[in-house]
């Protein structure tokens, strides 16, 4: 079955555990492939991921009920409609994510969010890894095998060659590795979720959780999403010209929906019923002693699917930064960066805290980078000039200087707002205070977005060839 379907995947430069040979260049009519229910597996995959049993138990100690952070996980989980829908304009220019923002924020605008967005891919990365060493290293002590430094050190070499030579083959082998582990991860935490909800305490009333801990719930809630945003279009770009918005929204709408909602909700419900403090040995005091070690297995293993996809993003990244490598050849920086970070967080410093705290912090410039690349995709109805995406100076998209005005000062208006209504451990805007202590980040997508529209709007787009 295995080599059946990677016969059937073999298309042009995109062929099951053979390396990618594309990179962020148009892909050809001629090697488009797949459909748009590769898309669901993709999204389920990389989003049975142990954080969000972590983000459910946050809603809960900020003071929700059980009920009103199931609402807020589930609202969370919708937003993958618009990243799914994003999507498309993969399809129509056969590029990547961060090269279709060129449109939106000109050339040269559009390279400091790109940095930013590779130093957030290896930053999750990196977090990714280091949540998955531990696990394994955890189960290593529960298989009978405690073996200090040794065992950490073969722990992080297994969960950084799990992730990087599937991301080293490249877009096929991703989407071949995702749907491959989601059939076992989907197993896993069904049976997860087995064990915790039935106990969980529904009719605990909330703790008066204000508006500081609604919105601080919805800001982690949505965090994860948000960070999606500058990738979707990496793995749609093989998809054939003829794929359908309709299809494509709801098969990877789904895909994230379903396994972000369930296992936020498997967080939800232990937080009511034990300390989710330390939500790994939170959630192992819930399970029969017998599935501890699959619980392990499975926070392992979705830290790899996770990793993957975020990996793979950022050797596109760098090219869309301009390093003049291959694909395959720029990843090789990415791992080293993430294997540098990892180790130094298990073995010389504990900085995943601050690093963490430092990602949270960049939502000021995701959420308003994704308003405006949003807005002016549905303002191009998703309609690019391909070429003139990657001509450079003189092109379409050069605008003045290689910015264009409507993009950056939408983008800085969003983020000023971000900035005066952020509540974070590293910084706290001075509006926060004064509306109760809100975190109101995410809506500096929402200022962005109005922004651009307001002036985007009077300005004619590119012809679209």
């Amino acid at each position: 079955m295995a080599i059946r379907e990677a016969e059937q995947q073999r298309q042009g430069g995109d062929e099951v555990f053979r390396v990618e040979t594309h990179g962020i260049d148009p892909i050809p009519d001629e090697e488009r492939h797949g459909s748009a229910k590769d898309l669901f597996w993709l999204w389920f995959g990389s989003n049975l991921t142990f954080t969000y049993v972590i983000n459910g138990a946050l809603a809960v100690a900020f003071g929700l009920s059980f009920w009103q952070a199931t609402a807020v996980v589930v609202i969370g989980g919708l937003s993958f409609f618009a990243i799914s829908a994003a999507g498309l304009s993969g399809i129509r220019t056969g590029t990547a994510t961060l090269v279709i923002s060129r449109a939106a924020f000109g050339t040269r605008g559009n390279w400091p969010a790109g940095v930013l967005n590779w130093v957030v891919s290896i930053g999750y990365t990196i977090v990714n890894t280091v949540v998955g060493t531990l696990a394994l290293e955890a189960l290593f002590a529960e298989l009978g095998w405690s073996g200090g430094d040794t065992a950490r050190a073969l722990a992080l070499l297994t969960t950084l060659a799990l992730t990087f030579a599937v991301a080293l083959w490249g877009h096929a082998t991703v989407q071949f590795a995702e749907r491959r582990l989601a059939y076992a991860l989907a197993v896993g935490f069904a049976a997860l979720l087995v064990f915790v909800l039935p106990g969980a305490d529904t009719t605990a009333p909330a703790a008066g959780p204000g508006a500081a801990g609604w919105s601080l719930a919805f800001v982690v809630m949505l965090a994860g999403p948000f960070s999606y945003l500058p990738m979707p279009a990496d793995y749609t770009r093989y998809l054939p010209a003829s794929t359908s918005l309709r299809s494509l929204t709801w098969s990877g709408a789904l895909g994230g929906f379903v396994s972000s909602v369930a296992l936020g909700v498997a967080g939800v419900a232990a937080a009511t019923q034990t300390d989710m403090t330390d939500a790994v040995a939170g959630a192992e005091k819930l399970l029969p002693g017998w599935f501890q070690p699959v619980f392990l297995a499975l926070v392992l293993l979705g830290s790899v699917t996770n990793s993957i996809i975020t990996l793979y993003s950022s050797s596109l990244n760098l090219q869309v930064l301009g390093i003049p490598w291959s694909r395959s050849r720029t990843i090789l920086v990415s791992a080293a960066v993430t294997a540098a970070g990892s180790l130094w967080a298990l073995f010389f410093a504990d900085f995943t805290e601050s690093l963490l705290s430092f990602l949270s912090l960049l939502i000021i410039v995701f959420a308003p980078w994704g308003g405006v690349f949003l807005a002016d995709m549905l303002l191009r109805r998703c309609r690019y000039d391909a070429e003139a995406l990657h001509a450079g100076a003189g092109g379409a998209y050069w605008y003045r200087a290689g910015y264009h005005p409507a993009g950056m000062t939408a983008l800085l208006a969003g983020m000023v707002f971000a900035a005066l209504t952020c509540d974070s451990e590293l910084w706290t805007g001075p509006l926060v205070a004064p509306l109760g202590g809100a975190d109101l980040t995410l809506l500096g997508s929402a200022v962005s977005a109005l922004t651009y529209w307001a002036l985007a709007v009077r300005t004619p787009a590119p012809p679209v060839r």
